[in-house]
C-alpha cells in the first residue's frame, strides 16, 4: 500500500494539528447520544422508549440546524457560530441533568439546531487547508478519524455514567464542548482556501440534481450501516451474546478504518453510485451466516470495507459541485443527509426484524441501499453537466 499520499497531506501546514484537534473535538460530540439516553434510562428512572424520543427530537434538531450553522459560517464566519454553539451548548449541558423529563424533551430538540457540527465543520475547514490534488486522501483520513471517535466516544459516555453518574458524564461533555469550541475559536482556521474568492452563486445553480444525488446518497450511506447495526444487535441477542456486541461494532469499525486508507491512497476510485450500491449488495446475504458470531464477524467485513470510502466519496464529490460562498451550507445539509439516513434505516430494518428475522433486516438494509443508489444514477444523469465538472455517476 502507497502511504506516500498520507505523508504529502501530513507535511502541509496546519494539517496534522487540525486533525488532531477534530479528533479530540469529535469524542464528546459522540458520546452525547449514548449519555443522554443513559441519563434519561438511570438518572430518569425512564424506559427506553422515553429514551429514544428523546435521541429522536435531538436527531430532528441536528438534521435542521446543521446546515443553518453552516449558512451562518459561510455568512459571519466561523467565530459567529462558534460563539452561538459554545452558549446554547454550554447552557444546555448544564441544566439537562437538572431537567424533567418533558422539559429535557423540549430542550433537546432546540439545543440539537444549534449543535456545534463538529463532524461537517471538519470536512469544511480540511477542504480549505488542502490542495484539491490532495482532498480525497484527507477526507479519508477525516472518515477514519470519524470512526475512532465513534469507537471512543459512546464507550467514554457509559464509561462515566456508570462509574460517577449520568449528571456528572452529562457537565463533562458541556465543558469538553465548551472548552474544544474555544479553542477552535482561538484557532480560528480558514473555512475557504485562499484561492477561493467567496463570491456568492445562487442557490438554485449549484442545489442541482447531481448534488441531490450525492446528498441522497449520503443518507442511503448511513441507512444502510444503521440498519446493519440494528440487525447486529439483533442477530447477537438471539444467539443470547448481547454481551458481545461490541466486538462486532468494533470490527465494522475497523473494517471501515482500512477501507478508508485503501480509498485515500487510489489515484482512480469507483463512482460514488457504485461504492454504496456494492456496500448494499454485500449487506443482503450477511443473514445468513448469523448463526455463529465468528461467521458473522467474518461477514460484516466486505460491506463496512466500504463504509469510509463511500462516506469520503460524498464528501470529495461536495467540494466539486458546491461554490466555496455555500460550501457550509452543502456540508450542513451532508451531515443532516448521514442524520436522516440513520432515523430512516435503524427503525426500517427494527420493524422488519420484529415481523420477521434478523436476516431480513440485513437483506432490507442492503437493498434500500441498492435502490437508492440507482435513483441517484437517474438524478446525475437528468441533471445538465457544468463545464469542468464529473457526472457522479
Amino acid at each position: 500500500m502507497n502511504v506516500s499520499p498520507y505523508l504529502a497531506v501530513l507535511r502541509l501546514p496546519r494539517v496534522p494539528g487540525f486533525m488532531l484537534l477534530m479528533l479530540v473535538a469529535r469524542v464528546p460530540a459522540t458520546a452525547a447520544g449514548m449519555t443522554v439516553t443513559m441519563h434519561v434510562l438511570l438518572g430518569l428512572d425512564r424506559g427506553y422508549g422515553a429514551a429514544g424520543l428523546v435521541g429522536a427530537v435531538s436527531t430532528i434538531g441536528i438534521a435542521l440546524g446543521s446546515p443553518l450553522m453552516g449558512h451562518l459560517v459561510d455568512r459571519r464566519g466561523l467565530r459567529a457560530m462558534l460563539t452561538l454553539s459554545m452558549v446554547t451548548e454550554g447552557v444546555f449541558w448544564f441544566v439537562a441533568p437538572l431537567l424533567s423529563y418533558e422539559v429535557l424533551l423540549i430542550t433537546a430538540f432546540v439545543a440539537g439546531i444549534t449543535t456545534m457540527p463538529v463532524m461537517s465543520m471538519g470536512r469544511q475547514i480540511l477542504t480549505a487547508l488542502v490542495p484539491d490534488d490532495r482532498r480525497r486522501t484527507a477526507l479519508a483520513m477525516d472518515s477514519m478519524a470519524v470512526e475512532i471517535a465513534f469507537m471512543a466516544g459512546p464507550a467514554l459516555g457509559v464509561a462515566l455514567t456508570t462509574q460517577a453518574s449520568s449528571r456528572t458524564a452529562m457537565w463533562s461533555i458541556g465543558v469538553a464542548m465548551v472548552v474544544l469550541g474555544g479553542v477552535m475559536w482561538v484557532v480560528n482556521p480558514p473555512v475557504r482556501s485562499e484561492g477561493d474568492s467567496g463570491e456568492r452563486v445562487p442557490r438554485r445553480e449549484w442545489l442541482d440534481g447531481r448534488l441531490l444525488g450525492v446528498l441522497i446518497s449520503a443518507g442511503g450511506a448511513t441507512f444502510v450501516l444503521s440498519g446493519v447495526e440494528v440487525a447486529v444487535v439483533a442477530s447477537m441477542r438471539g444467539l443470547g451474546l448481547t454481551a458481545w456486541t461490541g466486538a462486532l461494532i468494533v470490527v465494522m469499525c475497523v473494517a471501515s478504518l482500512v477501507g478508508g486508507f485503501v480509498y485515500g491512497g487510489l489515484n482512480r476510485v469507483p463512482p460514488l453510485w457504485v461504492l454504496m450500491g456494492t456496500m448494499g449488495l454485500l449487506a443482503i446475504p450477511i443473514g445468513l451466516f448469523d448463526w455463529s458470531p465468528w461467521w458473522l464477524a467474518l461477514a460484516l467485513v466486505p460491506t463496512n470495507f466500504l463504509c469510509a470510502p463511500t462516506i469520503t466519496a460524498t464528501g470529495e464529490a461536495i467540494t466539486k459541485y458546491a461554490p466555496a460562498s455555500a460550501r457550509g451550507v452543502a456540508m450542513g445539509l451532508q451531515g443532516s443527509a448521514f442524520t436522516l439516513g440513520v432515523a430512516a434505516g435503524a427503525p426500517t430494518t427494527g420493524f422488519v426484524i420484529d415481523h420477521s428475522s434478523p436476516a431480513w433486516g440485513f437483506a432490507v438494509a442492503g437493498v434500500g441501499a441498492m435502490a437508492i443508489a440507482a435513483g441517484t444514477v437517474l438524478l446525475s444523469r437528468k441533471a445538465p453537466t457544468r463545464a469542468g465538472s464529473e457526472q457522479i455517476a
